[in-house]
C-alpha cells in the first residue's frame, strides 16, 4: 500500500512538472513572438517609410564679413541625426566664402547638417510635377536655379537625390512652400540673414504618369549675407 501511494505521489509529481514546463514553454513561445512582432513593426517603420522623415537638411551660410552665426532649430525633439551635433543651437564663425568655424569643436565646415522626423506629414497635391526618369536630372537643374540654389548646392542636391528619384520610371515632385517648412522645422538666426533660402522637395516614386497641376515657382534673388538650405522628403500616403 506504502509502494502505491509512492508510485502514485511520483506520477502526479511528474504529471505536475510536466504541465509546468509546457506552460513555461508556451509562455516563452509567446514572449518571443511578441518581442518579434515589435522589432519588426519597429522595422518596417523606420525603414518602409511609416514614419516620413525630413532627409539630409543642410545649411550652408555666405557672410559678406567674418562674424559669429547662431543658428537654433526651433523643433529639437524631432531631430534624428545632426553634425556637428546639435545641443541647443549652433555656433559658428562663418566667412564671406561660405567656409565656418564651430565654436563648440573648432572643426573647420561647409555646411550644418540634421535629419528629422516631420511633424506634419508631406502629400500628394493639386499641383506639383510629374517627371520622367530621363528627365529628372534637367528638371532638377532648372528648378533648383529658379529657387536660387549656386552650382555647387545644385550638384550636391541632384548627387544625393538622384540614386532614389532614377528608380522609378515617373517620379511626383513638389517643393514644400515656406510655411509649410517652417511648420514642420522652424529656424531661428542670429543675426538674420538678408536672404533665406529653404528649399524641401517633396516626392513619390510613380509606376505610371499621372495628370497634376504645374506647380509655380517663384524665382529666387541671393543679396548680401545669405543663407541656404535644402532637404527632401519621400511622401508615403
Amino acid at each position: 500500500m506504502e509502494d502505491n501511494e509512492k508510485r502514485n505521489k511520483a506520477v502526479e509529481e511528474k504529471e505536475n512538472g510536466s504541465l509546468a514546463g509546457i506552460i513555461i514553454r508556451a509562455a516563452l513561445c509567446a514572449l518571443f513572438v511578441f518581442v518579434s512582432l515589435m522589432a519588426a513593426i519597429g522595422f518596417y517603420n523606420d525603414y518602409t517609410g511609416t514614419i516620413e522623415a525630413a532627409h539630409k537638411p543642410i545649411i550652408y551660410i555666405y557672410s559678406e564679413k567674418e562674424q559669429e552665426v547662431k543658428v537654433k532649430l526651433l523643433d529639437k525633439d524631432l531631430l534624428t541625426c545632426s553634425y556637428p551635433k546639435y545641443e541647443n543651437g549652433w555656433n559658428v564663425i562663418a566667412k564671406p566664402n561660405g567656409d565656418l568655424v564651430d565654436l563648440g569643436t573648432g572643426k573647420q565646415l561647409y555646411s550644418l547638417y540634421y535629419e528629422s522626423k516631420n511633424k506634419n506629414s508631406y502629400k500628394m497635391e493639386e499641383d506639383g510635377f510629374c517627371v520622367k526618369r530621363e528627365d529628372v536630372v534637367s528638371f532638377l537643374e532648372e528648378k533648383l536655379e529658379i529657387l536660387g540654389l549656386n552650382y555647387k548646392e545644385k550638384e550636391e542636391f541632384i548627387v544625393y537625390w538622384l540614386p532614389q528619384l532614377e528608380k522609378y520610371d515617373y517620379v511626383y515632385i513638389r517643393f514644400a512652400n515656406e510655411d509649410e517648412i517652417s511648420n514642420n522645422m522652424g529656424l531661428e538666426i542670429e543675426p538674420k540673414p538678408e536672404t533665406l533660402i529653404r528649399v524641401m522637395m517633396t516626392w513619390k516614386g510613380l509606376e505610371k504618369p499621372i495628370k497634376v497641376n504645374e506647380q509655380k515657382l517663384e524665382e529666387t534673388e541671393r543679396n548680401g549675407y545669405t543663407i541656404v538650405e535644402w532637404g527632401g522628403t519621400e511622401i508615403n500616403e
